[in-house]
Protein backbone atom coordinates (compact mmCIF):
# COMPACT_ATOMS: atom_id res chain seq x y z
CA UNK A 1 0.00 0.00 0.00
CA UNK A 2 1.14 3.18 -0.54
CA UNK A 3 0.59 6.92 -2.22
CA UNK A 4 1.67 7.15 -5.73
CA UNK A 5 5.06 9.21 -6.00
CA UNK A 6 3.68 11.27 -9.07
CA UNK A 7 0.62 12.52 -6.15
CA UNK A 8 3.25 13.22 -3.82
CA UNK A 9 3.04 16.89 -3.84
CA UNK A 10 -0.81 16.71 -4.40
CA UNK A 11 -1.06 14.51 -1.29
CA UNK A 12 0.84 16.63 0.81
CA UNK A 13 -1.93 19.68 0.04
CA UNK A 14 -4.58 17.33 0.10
CA UNK A 15 -4.66 14.52 2.76
CA UNK A 16 -3.27 15.92 6.22
CA UNK A 17 -2.09 12.66 7.95
CA UNK A 18 -3.51 13.55 11.68
CA UNK A 19 -6.85 14.15 10.50
CA UNK A 20 -7.30 12.62 6.82
CA UNK A 21 -5.15 9.02 7.78
CA UNK A 22 -5.98 8.41 11.33
CA UNK A 23 -9.60 8.52 11.77
CA UNK A 24 -10.35 6.54 9.14
CA UNK A 25 -6.78 3.93 10.49
CA UNK A 26 -9.41 3.46 13.61
CA UNK A 27 -12.93 2.97 12.17
CA UNK A 28 -14.36 0.54 9.85
CA UNK A 29 -17.05 2.79 9.33
CA UNK A 30 -14.49 4.98 7.49
CA UNK A 31 -13.84 5.18 3.81
CA UNK A 32 -10.39 4.15 3.07
CA UNK A 33 -8.72 7.70 2.18
CA UNK A 34 -8.89 9.14 -1.75
CA UNK A 35 -4.89 9.36 -2.06
CA UNK A 36 -4.23 5.60 -0.47
CA UNK A 37 -3.72 3.10 -3.70
CA UNK A 38 -1.85 -0.21 -4.11
CA UNK A 39 0.54 -0.55 -6.86
CA UNK A 40 -0.15 0.90 -10.08
CA UNK A 41 -2.56 3.13 -8.74
CA UNK A 42 -5.28 0.53 -7.94
CA UNK A 43 -7.88 0.80 -4.98
CA UNK A 44 -6.41 -0.41 -1.88
CA UNK A 45 -9.47 -1.05 0.04
CA UNK A 46 -8.63 -4.57 1.03
CA UNK A 47 -5.36 -4.42 1.91
CA UNK A 48 -6.09 -0.84 3.95
CA UNK A 49 -8.59 -2.94 5.67
CA UNK A 50 -5.96 -5.24 6.87
CA UNK A 51 -3.62 -3.03 7.54
CA UNK A 52 -6.65 -1.19 10.14
CA UNK A 53 -6.92 -4.13 11.92
CA UNK A 54 -3.97 -4.91 12.47
CA UNK A 55 -3.38 -1.91 14.00
CA UNK A 56 -6.45 -1.96 16.16
CA UNK A 57 -5.49 -5.78 17.49
CA UNK A 58 -2.10 -3.85 18.33
CA UNK A 59 -3.67 -1.16 20.55
CA UNK A 60 -5.91 -3.86 21.96
CA UNK A 61 -2.90 -6.34 22.52
CA UNK A 62 -1.56 -3.29 24.43
CA UNK A 63 -3.94 -2.76 26.50
CA UNK A 64 -4.41 -6.02 27.48
CA UNK A 65 -0.54 -6.40 27.84
CA UNK A 66 -0.98 -3.47 30.52
CA UNK A 67 -4.58 -4.33 32.45
CA UNK A 68 -3.89 -7.68 33.01
CA UNK A 69 -6.36 -7.46 35.62
CA UNK A 70 -8.69 -5.22 34.38
CA UNK A 71 -8.78 -8.12 31.85
CA UNK A 72 -9.44 -10.74 34.34
CA UNK A 73 -11.78 -9.55 35.91
CA UNK A 74 -14.19 -8.43 32.64
CA UNK A 75 -13.25 -11.49 30.96
CA UNK A 76 -10.94 -11.38 27.73
CA UNK A 77 -14.19 -10.76 25.41
CA UNK A 78 -15.82 -8.20 26.91
CA UNK A 79 -11.98 -6.20 27.69
CA UNK A 80 -11.61 -6.97 23.95
CA UNK A 81 -14.47 -4.87 23.24
CA UNK A 82 -14.01 -2.27 25.44
CA UNK A 83 -10.70 -1.66 24.47
CA UNK A 84 -11.79 -1.49 20.76
CA UNK A 85 -13.82 1.44 21.28
CA UNK A 86 -11.09 2.93 23.78
CA UNK A 87 -8.77 2.73 20.52
CA UNK A 88 -11.17 4.08 18.13
CA UNK A 89 -11.98 7.36 20.91
CA UNK A 90 -8.38 7.74 21.79
CA UNK A 91 -5.86 6.89 18.74
CA UNK A 92 -2.21 7.06 20.52
CA UNK A 93 0.01 10.53 20.83
CA UNK A 94 3.22 8.78 21.76
CA UNK A 95 5.55 6.57 19.54
CA UNK A 96 6.12 4.68 22.97
CA UNK A 97 3.52 1.94 23.10
CA UNK A 98 3.65 1.21 27.14
CA UNK A 99 2.35 5.25 26.96
CA UNK A 100 -0.74 4.12 25.55
CA UNK A 101 -3.74 4.13 27.78
CA UNK A 102 -2.96 6.23 30.36
CA UNK A 103 -6.60 7.55 29.83
CA UNK A 104 -7.92 3.83 29.94
CA UNK A 105 -8.99 4.44 33.27
CA UNK A 106 -11.27 7.43 32.59
CA UNK A 107 -12.53 5.71 29.50
CA UNK A 108 -13.35 2.37 31.89
CA UNK A 109 -15.54 4.83 34.13
CA UNK A 110 -17.59 6.73 31.42
CA UNK A 111 -17.91 3.15 29.53
CA UNK A 112 -21.68 1.99 29.63
CA UNK A 113 -21.28 -1.54 30.08
CA UNK A 114 -19.15 -1.41 32.93
CA UNK A 115 -21.08 0.56 34.67
CA UNK A 116 -21.74 -2.56 37.09
CA UNK A 117 -18.23 -2.26 38.15
CA UNK A 118 -17.78 0.30 39.44
CA UNK A 119 -14.86 -0.27 41.30
CA UNK A 120 -13.14 -1.35 37.51
CA UNK A 121 -11.70 2.19 36.52
CA UNK A 122 -9.43 2.37 40.19
CA UNK A 123 -8.09 -1.25 39.70
CA UNK A 124 -7.02 -0.12 36.07
CA UNK A 125 -5.56 3.31 37.48
CA UNK A 126 -3.40 1.18 40.10
CA UNK A 127 -2.22 -1.07 37.08
CA UNK A 128 -1.61 2.13 35.13
CA UNK A 129 0.30 3.11 38.26
CA UNK A 130 2.05 -0.30 38.49
CA UNK A 131 3.22 0.24 34.65
CA UNK A 132 4.47 4.12 35.09
CA UNK A 133 6.39 2.99 38.19
CA UNK A 134 7.94 0.47 36.48
CA UNK A 135 9.11 2.54 33.73
CA UNK A 136 10.44 5.33 36.59
CA UNK A 137 13.90 6.37 36.78
CA UNK A 138 15.85 4.66 39.66
CA UNK A 139 16.60 7.03 42.62
CA UNK A 140 17.81 6.23 46.08
CA UNK A 141 15.89 6.28 48.53
CA UNK A 142 15.22 8.58 51.83
CA UNK A 143 17.32 6.77 54.47
CA UNK A 144 15.52 6.36 57.64
CA UNK A 145 17.93 8.16 60.01
CA UNK A 146 17.60 11.62 56.95
CA UNK A 147 13.99 11.86 59.26
CA UNK A 148 15.46 10.49 62.79
CA UNK A 149 18.30 13.38 62.71
CA UNK A 150 16.08 16.14 62.26
CA UNK A 151 14.72 17.88 65.33
CA UNK A 152 11.19 18.32 66.04
CA UNK A 153 10.77 22.19 64.93
CA UNK A 154 12.80 21.28 61.48
CA UNK A 155 10.54 18.16 60.37
CA UNK A 156 7.40 20.31 61.06
CA UNK A 157 8.63 22.68 58.62
CA UNK A 158 10.34 19.56 56.54
CA UNK A 159 9.20 19.37 52.66
CA UNK A 160 9.75 16.24 50.86
CA UNK A 161 11.06 14.91 47.31
CA UNK A 162 8.98 12.24 45.74
CA UNK A 163 10.37 9.18 44.53
CA UNK A 164 9.72 9.39 40.46
CA UNK A 165 8.42 5.66 41.08
CA UNK A 166 5.95 6.76 43.59
CA UNK A 167 2.42 6.94 42.73
CA UNK A 168 -1.17 7.20 45.09
CA UNK A 169 -3.99 6.04 44.22
CA UNK A 170 -7.30 6.51 46.31
CA UNK A 171 -10.18 4.60 45.98
CA UNK A 172 -14.01 4.95 46.48
CA UNK A 173 -14.13 1.43 46.78
CA UNK A 174 -11.77 -1.94 47.73
CA UNK A 175 -9.74 -1.46 44.61
CA UNK A 176 -6.47 -2.66 46.31
CA UNK A 177 -7.96 -5.60 47.41
CA UNK A 178 -9.60 -6.73 43.92
CA UNK A 179 -6.14 -5.55 42.27
CA UNK A 180 -4.31 -8.13 44.22
CA UNK A 181 -6.86 -10.83 43.82
CA UNK A 182 -6.70 -10.38 40.36
CA UNK A 183 -3.07 -9.98 39.48
CA UNK A 184 -2.10 -13.10 41.21
CA UNK A 185 -2.15 -17.04 39.56
CA UNK A 186 -5.17 -19.53 40.73
CA UNK A 187 -8.31 -19.05 41.59
CA UNK A 188 -10.12 -15.34 42.84
CA UNK A 189 -12.34 -16.47 46.12
CA UNK A 190 -15.40 -14.54 47.00
CA UNK A 191 -13.83 -10.72 48.23
CA UNK A 192 -15.49 -9.36 51.45
CA UNK A 193 -14.17 -6.70 51.55
CA UNK A 194 -16.39 -3.21 51.38
CA UNK A 195 -14.65 -0.54 52.20
CA UNK A 196 -12.49 2.64 50.88
CA UNK A 197 -9.06 1.92 50.32
CA UNK A 198 -5.98 3.78 48.78
CA UNK A 199 -3.11 1.99 46.94
CA UNK A 200 0.61 3.14 47.47
CA UNK A 201 2.60 2.08 44.00
CA UNK A 202 6.49 2.57 44.25
CA UNK A 203 10.31 1.28 43.21
CA UNK A 204 12.36 1.49 45.74
CA UNK A 205 14.64 -1.71 44.00
CA UNK A 206 13.70 -3.51 41.49
CA UNK A 207 10.85 -5.03 41.98
CA UNK A 208 7.52 -2.51 42.07
CA UNK A 209 5.04 -3.06 45.36
CA UNK A 210 2.02 -2.13 45.84
CA UNK A 211 0.51 -1.20 49.37
CA UNK A 212 -2.81 -0.82 51.15
CA UNK A 213 -2.33 2.24 53.06
CA UNK A 214 -4.02 2.23 56.72
CA UNK A 215 -6.71 4.49 57.50
CA UNK A 216 -5.31 7.96 57.21
CA UNK A 217 -1.96 7.63 55.55
CA UNK A 218 -3.17 8.83 52.09
CA UNK A 219 -4.11 11.75 53.13
CA UNK A 220 -1.29 12.32 54.71
CA UNK A 221 1.08 10.89 51.73
CA UNK A 222 -0.81 12.97 49.41
CA UNK A 223 -0.14 16.46 51.53
CA UNK A 224 3.61 15.31 51.35
CA UNK A 225 3.33 14.96 47.88
CA UNK A 226 1.58 18.08 46.88
CA UNK A 227 5.24 19.52 49.05
CA UNK A 228 3.42 20.00 52.06
CA UNK A 229 5.19 20.16 55.05
CA UNK A 230 5.62 17.32 57.38
CA UNK A 231 3.87 18.93 60.53
CA UNK A 232 0.51 20.20 58.49
CA UNK A 233 0.46 17.01 56.58
CA UNK A 234 0.17 14.81 59.96
CA UNK A 235 -2.59 18.07 61.25
CA UNK A 236 -4.48 17.27 57.69
CA UNK A 237 -4.58 13.61 58.23
CA UNK A 238 -5.76 13.74 61.79
CA UNK A 239 -8.58 15.82 61.17
CA UNK A 240 -9.56 13.91 57.93
CA UNK A 241 -9.44 10.47 59.96
CA UNK A 242 -9.69 10.09 63.48
CA UNK A 243 -8.01 6.56 63.50
CA UNK A 244 -4.47 8.27 61.66
CA UNK A 245 -1.74 6.93 63.20
CA UNK A 246 1.40 9.40 62.10
CA UNK A 247 4.25 6.09 63.44
CA UNK A 248 2.67 3.53 61.17
CA UNK A 249 2.56 6.04 58.73
CA UNK A 250 5.94 7.24 58.76
CA UNK A 251 7.48 3.46 59.11
CA UNK A 252 4.88 2.74 55.47
CA UNK A 253 6.74 5.26 54.14
CA UNK A 254 10.30 4.98 54.79
CA UNK A 255 10.19 1.19 53.94
CA UNK A 256 7.97 1.80 50.68
CA UNK A 257 10.83 4.70 49.67
CA UNK A 258 8.35 7.28 49.03
CA UNK A 259 10.81 9.70 49.15
CA UNK A 260 14.11 10.72 48.34
CA UNK A 261 14.91 13.75 50.08
CA UNK A 262 14.29 16.24 52.61
CA UNK A 263 14.22 20.41 52.47
CA UNK A 264 13.57 23.05 54.45
CA UNK A 265 10.10 24.91 53.62
CA UNK A 266 10.17 28.27 53.91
Amino acid sequence: MRIPESNWDVAADRLDYPTGFVPALLDPGRATPALVAGPRGKAANKRFNVYRNNVTVSLIDALAAAFPATMRITGETFFRAMARFHARERPPTSPLLFDYGRDFPGFIERYQYAQPMPWLADVARIERAWLDAYHAADAPVLPPHALTSLPAEALSDAVFKAHPSTRLVCSAYPAVTIFSANRQRGPVGRIEARQPESALITRPALDVEVRRLPPGADVFLGSLLSAEPFGSAAATASVRCPEFDLATAIAVMLEAGVFTAIRQGG
